[in-house]
Formats: C-alpha cells, structure tokens, sequence
C-alpha cells in the first residue's frame, strides 16, 4: 500500500503520524512546506481540509498549504495540537516573535527530559502590535512548529499581558488556555512615598468595594514559615492604595472571562512586575486575600521582585537578596495556594535560576520572549554578517524612540559602533548592544521603505527559512541552558 513515507516527497521525519488510518506529515515543496494528508477516499474529514488532491485507487493524498483554515482542521483530527491546560507543573513561557522558534524550543524542552510543562504560544498584545500579528497567528505558527517536531505531550497557549475585554476575547476566540492579566497601569506607586495623611486621602479614591476596611486585614498577623506580617493602618493603606486599583481591574477582567470562556477550561495569571517598586511581602498577601475575597482564581502570580528584570540580560542585582525576597512570596505562595510565582521578563537570569527553583520547590513559571528573537539574529550574524550589520546599524537609529516602554539601561555611547565590530556573533553577548537589539525588534520587523514594502523582514524571513537548522541549533543550546535549573533533579 502506498504511505507518505514510501512516496517521493520528503518530509520532516518527526512530523510523520498515523492515526484512525490516516497519515499527516510535514513535506517540504518547491513552492514550501505542505501538510501532507493520506487518506481513504471516502474518509470524512477530508472536505474540512483545502489543498491539492492526488488520487491514487482507493486513496487521496492532499497537499495543504500551511493556512488557518488547515491548522484548524489539523486540531480536530490531532487533539495534542491543541493547548491544554498546565496546572501546577513547573513550566517555562517560550514565546516567539517571529514564528519560527518553536522547533528549537521543542528541542530543548526535549533536551532537559520532558519535565518542564512548555507553553510553546505566547506572544503578548503589546509585541503583536508592534510585530503586525494576530493571536491566530501566533497559535497556529506555534502549531505548526510542534508538529513538525512531532512534540505529543502537551503544552500551553498563553494570552500574554491582557489589558483590555476586547484582548481577551480575541485571544479566547483562537484557543488560548493561558490569560494572563496586566494590571501595571492601575498600580499607583505614590503609595510608596505617601506620607500617613496622604495615604488616607489616596484611599477615598478606591472604589467603594476595594477600600481597606473592606478587606478585614486591619490588626491581622501572620507567622508563614517564619515570615511575620502585621497589618498596622500604614501597611494596610500602602498595600489599598498601591494594588487597589489594580486588584479592581484583574478582577473585572477575571468576571469577563469567566462568562466569555463558558464551560471552556482556562488558566489565569496576574502580572503585577511591571511597576517601579517591588511588591512587599505584605503586599503580595493583600493582593492575595483581596482576589480570595472577590472569588478570582489564579494558578500564577507575578510579584515584582527585588533587583533589576532588563530584557535579554542577566538579574541585575544582589542575588542574595533577591533569594531572601523570593523566599517569601513563595512562603506566602504555599500558604494562600498553592500558586506558582511567575518570573517574567525571566530569559536568560541565568544567576538566579537555580535560587528560584529552590525557594519555590518547582512551583515556578518562566516566562521568556525577545531572547528567540536575539537567537534569530545570532543566526543572522554567524552566516550574514553584511545584513546582520545593516540591521544593527538601524536598531541603533530606534533605540531612543524604542526604550519608552522597556526597563532597560542600555547606553548608545556603550554600544559599540557598527565599524568598529570585529565579531558580529559576539555583538550579542555585549550588554548594551543585546539590549538594542533586544527593544527595536518591532522596529525592524515592520519598518516600510518608501513604496511601502517592509525594509528588513522578507530578507530576515527568507534567511530563517533557509536556514532552519542553523536557529533550531541556536535555539535548542540557548534554552538547554534555561531550563536546565527547573528539571526535577533540581528542585530541591
């Protein structure tokens, strides 16, 4: 009988799978990769399917363009394409600018042994409006990817920092099982200057439900493994007065969702890092009471930590301290959870992670995005150094514009100019140069010239595409050294 893997197309050999007699596989064309379907001619499911149909006696062999419309009929038929949910596993965010990364991270979670709950689409709305894509998009380049690699044992699909219902339901629309909730905007850090007076006056302002005599935590104590709290006016005030507005909005959000979804099973996150102050102990309690009071249910929060989280770069920071502050969110974490504390901006804090695995146990999620994006341009540079200069030259031009909404340090003066670059691979190990690199992304992905063709973005594709192995590679080896710290022999 004849099979796809007898036949005369090649195809990606961990993308082959058989089931219910029918055979799909990733092959590689002249015109580019197809999806591969051999099939009984009557079966059913193949009029769900668009594409090229050979027959062959009592079979169909189709040759599908790599559309939406196919990657949602490849879920139907393959149920370990869609995202399912995580709970509390320890887990790693491997978001993808671009949409080709996902055969690396694959690779790597592979790598490390399996033990790692991967969610393999994650893009926030914030980087699919600067890199003009859409939450279908971003789903279905990730689906692809893991069936090409033919990954059957599960992974997420996070909504990455939510703002808006209308966020929301779009992301609820293509399947995503991960919400997280971005408060930042409603966090007031005058509290953490606010004298006593101020504070009372601040709090007038909180919505009647969120107010601090509403939350019962006034005069309350706590002992959780040695952490002690107490609750006195000015901590409970600061607490109100910082999250309250904030809690209000995660928990608005939470209330849509939860009548959007249905009987649909989701997961949510809140995401309160990016702020400019640190998120106390007793403040990781109120926020927590506070959601317990108003019924919002999380299986991950992210407090903002001691220290520095810069894009694409180390912790900046004493890591010493920066392990005592984890310790007790995680404390606090077990005892209103359990719950997993979220490291976001988390890629490549490679001092800290082994400190994060010990102080949560494994109930820890990291959350990584524009470091696949700098392994794209590691590619670039080893093999295309003219077009890797021409970009970095650029990014340059945009990093003042780009930094606005970014916590980084980078300095222009520190960077080194484009002429005086000797080793293009090793730009993206120079602090200054990565976090350039690392901001102006959107820049560069959608940067028109004057007939309104995108600048950069065909010749980056084009070379990614010919290259897919050169990125695995650099992906697989960059994200081994992850999520090596969050395998079960490290937990403990």
């Amino acid at each position: 009988m004849y099979t796809l893997t007898a036949s005369d197309l090649t195809l990606q050999p961990a993308s082959f799978t058989r089931q219910n007699g029918i055979e799909y596989g990733l092959a590689q064309t002249p015109t580019g990769p197809r999806l591969a379907i051999l099939s009984p001619l009557d079966w059913p499911g193949l009029v769900t399917f668009d594409g090229e149909p050979t027959r062959r006696v009592d079979q169909t062999r189709l040759l599908c363009p790599l559309s939406p419309k196919n990657a949602a009929a490849l879920r139907i038929q393959l149920a370990w394409l869609r995202p399912s949910l995580l709970g509390l596993r320890t887990s790693a965010g491997l978001g993808d600018r671009i949409g080709l990364a996902t055969p690396g991270h694959v690779r790597a979670v592979r790598a490390v042994g399996g033990n790692i709950a991967p969610i393999f689409a994650q893009q926030s709305m914030r980087e699919m409006a600067r890199t003009d894509r859409t939450p279908q998009q971003v789903m279905d380049d990730a689906m692809w990817g893991i069936f090409a690699e033919g990954w059957h044992a599960g992974f997420g699909a996070d909504a990455d920092h939510l703002k808006t219902p209308e966020d929301i339901d779009a992301c609820l629309a293509v399947g995503y099982t991960f919400f997280t909730i971005d408060p930042g905007a409603h966090v007031d850090n005058r509290a953490e200057t606010a004298s006593l007076t101020e504070l009372r006056e601040l709090a007038k302002s909180l919505p009647l439900d969120h107010r601090p005599r509403t939350s019962g935590l006034l005069g309350k104590r706590y002992d959780i493994e040695g952490l002690e709290l107490t609750f006195d006016e000015v901590t409970l005030l600061k607490a109100a007065v910082k999250y309250g507005k904030a809690i209000a909005h995660v928990t608005s959000m939470y209330q849509h969702l939860v009548s959007a979804a249905g009987t649909r099973p989701f997961e949510l996150e809140v995401s309160v890092d990016e702020t400019e102050q640190p998120t106390s102990h007793a403040e990781h309690v109120y926020i927590v009471k506070e959601l317990k009071r108003l019924g919002v249910k999380w299986v991950s929060l992210a407090p903002r930590y001691v220290g520095r989280f810069e894009k694409g770069v180390d912790y900046i920071g004493d890591i010493s301290a920066f392990e005592t502050d984890l310790s007790g969110h995680a404390a606090i974490a077990r005892h209103f959870g359990p719950y997993k504390l979220s490291l976001h901006s988390g890629s490549d804090k490679f001092s800290i992670y082994p400190a994060a695995m010990r102080q949560t146990h494994g109930l820890v999620h990291l959350k990584t995005a524009g470091t696949s994006y700098l392994e794209a341009l590691r590619s670039l540079a080893g093999l295309d150094p003219v077009f890797f200069r021409e970009l970095y030259a650029y990014a340059r031009q945009r990093y003042d514009t780009d930094k606005a909404s970014y916590h980084v340090s980078a300095e222009l003066s520190r960077a080194p100019l484009p002429e005086e670059v000797k080793d293009w691979p090793g730009l993206l190990e120079q602090f200054d140069a990565r976090e350039i690199l690392h901001v102006t992304f959107g820049s560069v992905l959608t940067e028109k010239t004057d007939t309104g063709k995108r600048r950069f973005y065909d010749r980056f594709m084009d070379f990614l595409q010919a290259n897919p192995e050169t990125y695995a590679a650099n992906l697989e080896k960059h994200f081994i050294r992850h999520l090596t710290p969050f395998s079960l022999d490290n937990r403990l």
